[in-house]
C-alpha cells in the first residue's frame, strides 16, 4: 500500500524524498528531508486548520531552498531578495545592515562588569494569568542545575532569592470603567509586584552585572525590560514569544495582563488610569525600532495592526519555515542597529512557549507549531554570540500544568535555553 503524504508532502513531491524509518520508535519520530534541511513530520503538519492565523505556516515551501547564509554573502542576497514587506509577510520586517558581529570570539559586554557575574532574580509572578503554577518557575529552573551551569562557564553568580508579591484582595482599586473601556485583571497586584521587578534589576544593571530574571508570566518584563531601559536607555529587545504581548485592556480579548507588557512599554496603555501601574509614567518608554519579534504565531487582530501601524520588525514562524532560523536570527539582530551602524546592548526576552508544546508541554498558553528544540537553541545561542547580551528573562513555566516528565522537560529546557544565551556551545 502506498504512504500517504501530507498536504506540504504531496505538494512538494518532486523534491522530496523519505528517510527509511527502522523499528517502531523511528517509525514514530520519522524525519523528511525536504530541500536539504532536515524536518520533523510532525511538524509540517502541526498547526490546526481552524486557526487561519497559523496556516501561513503549512504553505508548501516555493523557489530557492533554505539556506544559511555565510557573512560574506549578507549583501548580495539583500541585494537579491530586498526583503521587503511583501516577501516576508508582514509590515516592517525590512532589514539592512552587514553582519560584522557573526563569527567573532564573543567576549564580556563593554556594559558589564569583570569578571562577568549574572544576578540571579526570581520573579514568581503570576497574576498576570489565571493558572495556578507559574509562581514555581523560578524554583524549578533553579532546581534543574542552572547554578552549576553558569559557574562551569564561569560566571560569578550573585542569587538575590525569589521576590514576594501580595495577592489580589476584594479591596484592590480597580479600573474606573468610565476611563478605561477594558479590562486589566489584578492590575493593582501586578502594577505593585512589577515596581519589586523593576527596582531589583535596575540595582543589578546599575552595578553592571547581568540580570537574570526567572518568572513568573510575562506581565514581569514591563518590570524587567524597563529598569534595563532606565540603566541603558539604547538597548534592543529579542522578544521570543508565541504571542504578540502587544494587547491593551481595550483590545484584549481575555484582560489578562501577560498579554500587555508591550502595551504598557510602547506607551500604548495610559499607567495613570491603571490603579498600581502609577510609578511606570516615570520609566523610559521603549522606540519601535528597539525591539524584535522571533516565533509569532498566535497574535489578536488589535496587536497584528499595532505591529503594522508602527513598524515593528517581526518574523513569525512562517519566515523561520520560509528562511531558516539561522537566517532569521541574522536579520532580527541586524535590525537592532544604532543609525550608526553600531549594535545596542540586548535584551532577551524568553517566553518558553514560542517552542513548540512538544518539547515544552508545560506552559500556559500553548501554541502547535512552534520552535523545534534546535531552533529554540540557535535563537539563544545566536543572541548570546553577538557578545551584547546584557541581561535575559526566561518566562511561562508552569510546572503544575503537566506535572512529572513533562513539566521536568520544560523547565529543563529552560535552563538549557538560559545557558545557551550565556555562553554554553557544542563545541
Amino acid at each position: 500500500m502506498g504512504r500517504t503524504l501530507t498536504p506540504v508532502a504531496a505538494a512538494s513531491r518532486a523534491r522530496t524524498r523519505v528517510k527509511p524509518a527502522v523499528g517502531a520508535a523511528a517509525a514514530a519520530r520519522r524525519r523528511w528531508r525536504v530541500s536539504g534541511a532536515v524536518t520533523d513530520r510532525t511538524a509540517l503538519r502541526k498547526t490546526p486548520t481552524a486557526n487561519k492565523r497559523e496556516q501561513a505556516s503549512t504553505q508548501p515551501i516555493t523557489g530557492e531552498p533554505p539556506r544559511r547564509w555565510r557573512s560574506t554573502e549578507a549583501s548580495a542576497q539583500h541585494a537579491k531578495h530586498g526583503f521587503n514587506p511583501e516577501q516576508m509577510g508582514m509590515g516592517g520586517a525590512v532589514v539592512h545592515g552587514n553582519y560584522d558581529h557573526l563569527g567573532e570570539e564573543v567576549e564580556v559586554p563593554p556594559f558589564l562588569r569583570v569578571p562577568k557575574t549574572a544576578s540571579i532574580i526570581g520573579a514568581p509572578m503570576s497574576w498576570g494569568q489565571p493558572r495556578a503554577g507559574t509562581d514555581q518557575g523560578s524554583q524549578i529552573l533553579r532546581a534543574c542545575g542552572l547554578e552549576d551551569n553558569l559557574l562551569a562557564l564561569e560566571w560569578r553568580i550573585d542569587d538575590k532569592g525569589d521576590l514576594e508579591f501580595d495577592e489580589p484582595t476584594r479591596n484592590d482599586p480597580a479600573i474606573d470603567p468610565t476611563k478605561v473601556q477594558g479590562l486589566a485583571k489584578n492590575c493593582f497586584t501586578v502594577g505593585k509586584g512589577l515596581k519589586k521587578i523593576h527596582d531589583r534589576v535596575y540595582e543589578a544593571a546599575k552595578e553592571k552585572e547581568f540580570a537574570l530574571i526567572l518568572g513568573g508570566d510575562h506581565s514581569l518584563s514591563a518590570g524587567s525590560v524597563s529598569a534595563i531601559l532606565r540603566a541603558r536607555p539604547d538597548t534592543g529587545i529579542i522578544w521570543v514569544d508565541a504571542h504578540g504581548d502587544l494587547n491593551t485592556p481595550e483590545t484584549s480579548p481575555s484582560g489578562n495582563m501577560h498579554g500587555m507588557p508591550l502595551g504598557l512599554m510602547l506607551g500604548l496603555i495610559d499607567p495613570t488610569l491603571l490603579p498600581g501601574f502609577e510609578w511606570f509614567k516615570d520609566v523610559p518608554k521603549l522606540n519601535p525600532e528597539q525591539i524584535v519579534f522571533v516565533g509569532l504565531r498566535d497574535l489578536d487582530a488589535g496587536e497584528r495592526k499595532i505591529i503594522r501601524d508602527h513598524k515593528i520588525t517581526a518574523f513569525s514562524m512562517h519566515h523561520v519555515d520560509r528562511f531558516g532560523i539561522g537566517n532569521v536570527m541574522d536579520m532580527a539582530i541586524e535590525s537592532l542597529r544604532k543609525p550608526d551602524g553600531s549594535m545596542r546592548p540586548l535584551h532577551l526576552s524568553y517566553d518558553i512557549d514560542a517552542v513548540d508544546p512538544e518539547v515544552a508541554p508545560s506552559t500556559g498558553t500553548v501554541v502547535r507549531g512552534g520552535l523545534n528544540f534546535r531552533e529554540a537553541h540557535y535563537v539563544a545561542e545566536a543572541v548570546g554570540n553577538t557578545g551584547m547580551l546584557g541581561s535575559m528573562d526566561l518566562v511561562e513555566v508552569n510546572p503544575k500544568l503537566a506535572p512529572g516528565p513533562e513539566s521536568e522537560m520544560t523547565a529543563a529546557l529552560g535552563m538549557a535555553l538560559i545557558s545557551s544565551a550565556m555562553g554554553a556551545r557544542i563545541i
